[in-house]
This record gives C-alpha cells, structure tokens and sequence, in this order.
C-alpha cells in the first residue's frame, strides 16, 4: 500500500499544475482586453504595457529560480509567486489608474509568473523521472486548452472585472497547495530521494554546448509562435476560406497535444532524449513542410497531429533537456521558459521575411522548416560528448539511463 505522503504527492503535483496553468491562461489572453475595458487604454498603450510586462517577466524567469537555487528551496518562492497573484487580481481589480496598473504588472505581475517554472524545478530537485515532468506539463497544456474558453465565458456572462475575481480564487488555491506542499516536504523528500538515481545528468556540457541548445530551442519556439501568429491571414488570405478554420487548427493541435505529451512520457521509459526530440524536430519540419503546400482545410487540419507531436516534444521533452543541461533546476526551468519569450521576439522577423517571399504566406512555413532543420542540426551537435573529457570524470560503471542525452 502506497504512503500517504507518496498519495499526497500524487494528488497535490497534477493540482498545482493545473492551477498554475489556469492561472496564466485566464490572465495573460485576456490581459490586452482587459486593459482597455477597465483602463481605456489605447492600441498603442497596450502594446507598450504588454512589452513592459513581458520583460518583467523574462527577468523574475531568472533571478527567481536563481535565487531558489541559491536557497535550495523552491516552494518557498513558489508560495511568494501565489500571494503575488492575488494581490495582483486585486490590485487591478480595485484600480482605474493605468499608471498604476502598469507597476502592479511589472512589480507584482512578472514574478508572480515564474511560480510553474518553480513547479518544475521542484520535482526536478525532488528526484522527479523525465516522465513525471512531461505528464505535468501535460496538465498545464490542459489548463491552457480549457482555461481561455472558460475565461471568455467568465467574461462574457459576469463582466470583465469577474475574470479577475477568478484569478484571485485562483492564486488562493494555488497558496493552500503550495502550502500543503510545504507541510509534507520532509516525508516527501525522504521517499523521492530512492528515485533520484534514476535520472542522470549524463555527461557535462561545456558553456558553448548549453547556449548551442538554448539557440536551438529559441529557433523551434519561435517557428511555434510565427506560425499560431499568422495561422488567421494563412487561412482567410492564403487558403482563401473562413477564419473558423483558423480556430478548428489550432484547437485540434492543442487538443491533439494532450496525449501526446502523455504517450511522450511514457516513450522516456524506453528512448533516448535526443531520440525523442529528434523525432518531433522531424514531425515539425514535415508540419511547416506541407503547410506550405496545403491548399484545403482538410489537409489543414490533418497536418495538425505533426505540429502537436512537434511542440509536445518541445514543450515536454525540451524542459526535461533543460534540465539534465544545467545542474541549478530553478535556472534549467526558467531559462527554457525564457526561450519561448524570445521566441515569440524572433517570430517577428520570421513572418516578415517568409512573407517576401513569392510563396506569400507559405513562404513563412517554408522558413520555419528551414529553421527547424537548423536548430535540430545544432541540438545533435552540442549534445555529443567532449572527446576531452578526463575519463575520471566520467561516473563510474553506471548502467545507461532511459533518457541519457549521449
């Protein structure tokens, strides 16, 4: 029969990681919105305040978890980044000046953020396997698929101050698990640790060798973002039929991302890691391959299942990399969260090179294969071992890891 601990482990882990992902999908899609139903921000205003509250967040993604690693605590933190949620909600709540809504996202809003990566640092210090974080990331990807729609209709139904309400409901969840989190710590650790040999770090990498693989996953993100970014006018301007379309494919591929990070998880037990991501670098390259010839929404959508298997790899598999790479699990966590942020920066110039091209928009899927093929060539690269690593360094006679990265 299992511990209590160990049951309570099970139930709190997949809880805080559905409500940390819930918190970030009822805020940030509705944010712009709510700027300027409550503020009356302008276009522009909002695009300043998204940018400043986007680097608040880029910086509290690596002075956070690096403090945490400094503390070797990371529910701490956590537990700060849930109390910052919900004096953030009311903040905004209670406010009508935009001035002062602005320094309640960058003081309050960036670090509060940083609680998911947090999370993952946590299990990774906690002696967490490679398929216990892709399972709760696959729980955050559900909080996301789920979270926007049921924010819409929060919005929709009890005004567009209720979202906030939601918000602060949220972030008191959040504080009552982290909490509990806290109280079992000492039990919980003294049943991981057992666990903790099964994930190696494999052998060291140099410093070149980590932004190698920083570089390669900035390049696949932002692949991601360009082509969610453009998928609208890809649809309504390129295939010529209803944005609906647009809506179907990007829902199907979030749908379809769910049971792929679960059978991902599962598939860490048997292959490699850089096997693993070998493969959704292949299903990316073939994704933005055929979206540059699809030319009906049929095809639009059955190439959906290549771009979930792609990005599941990314987002699940690419964090567990981050992980074996960098030894400090808050600094592995929050730079891979990071690499989205500058992704999503580096998906501008994307679009509006691909968009020169005479394929037109296609021409932006085209690019994002080539950047594909690039950042998977890199990522193979820098994950070989160095040829001048003393062999005394090596660990002795270990029997090889499910997912070694050699």
């Amino acid at each position: 029969m299992d511990n209590p601990n160990v049951r309570a482990k099970r139930l709190l882990i997949p809880s805080a990681a559905l409500l940390w992902g819930f918190q970030f999908a009822f805020l940030n899609p509705a944010l712009a919105l709510l700027l300027v139903a409550l503020f009356n921000a302008t276009p522009a205003e909002v695009g300043w305040v998204l940018a400043v509250y986007n680097a608040s967040g880029f910086v509290a993604s690596l002075l956070v978890p690096a403090y945490a690693d400094r503390k070797n605590d990371y529910l701490r933190p956590m537990l700060a980044c849930g109390v910052l949620t919900l004096a953030l909600s009311a903040l905004l709540a209670v406010s009508t000046s935009l001035p002062l809504a602005v320094v309640g996202l960058i003081v309050l809003g960036g670090p509060a953020g940083v609680g998911s990566s947090l999370l993952f640092a946590h299990l990774r210090h906690s002696g967490a396997g490679a398929t216990d974080v892709v399972n709760t990331r696959a729980i955050v990807s559900f909080a996301w698929v789920a979270g926007p729609p049921l924010a819409t209709f929060i919005m929709g139904a009890l005004g567009n101050r209720a979202i906030l309400l939601a918000l602060g409901a949220v972030a008191v969840l959040n504080v009552g698990t982290t909490a509990a989190m806290i109280s079992r710590r000492r039990a919980a650790s003294v049943e991981d640790r057992p666990n903790a040999h099964a994930e190696e770090d494999g052998h060291p990498f140099s410093k070149f060798g980590v932004a190698a693989v920083v570089f390669a996953f900035v390049a696949l993100q932002a692949t991601n973002s360009a082509a969610v970014s453009i998928m609208g006018l890809f649809v309504t301007q390129g295939l010529g039929v209803d944005v609906i379309w647009a809506g179907i494919a990007l829902g199907v591929s979030a749908a379809l991302e769910i049971p792929a990070l679960f059978l991902i998880g599962r598939l860490a037990l048997r292959y490699s890691g850089r096997a693993l991501i070998a493969s959704g670098c292949v299903a990316g390259i073939a994704y933005y391959a055929g979206m540059a010839f699809v030319s009906n929404p049929a095809t639009l959508i059955a190439l959906q299942v290549l771009n979930a298997w792609f990005f599941g790899i990314v987002a699940g598999v690419g964090l567990t990399l981050f992980q074996r790479l960098i030894p400090r699990p808050g600094l592995a966590s929050g730079l891979y969260t990071n690499t989205r942020r500058v992704g999503a920066i580096v998906s501008g110039p994307i679009i509006a090179l691909g968009s020169t091209t005479a394929l037109g928009y296609q021409g932006i899927f085209a690019a994002c294969a080539a950047l594909t093929v690039l950042a998977l060539l890199v990522i193979v690269l820098a994950g070989r071992p160095s040829r001048r690593m003393p062999p005394k360094e090596r660990p002795a006679a270990p029997a090889p890891t499910h997912d070694a990265i050699a």
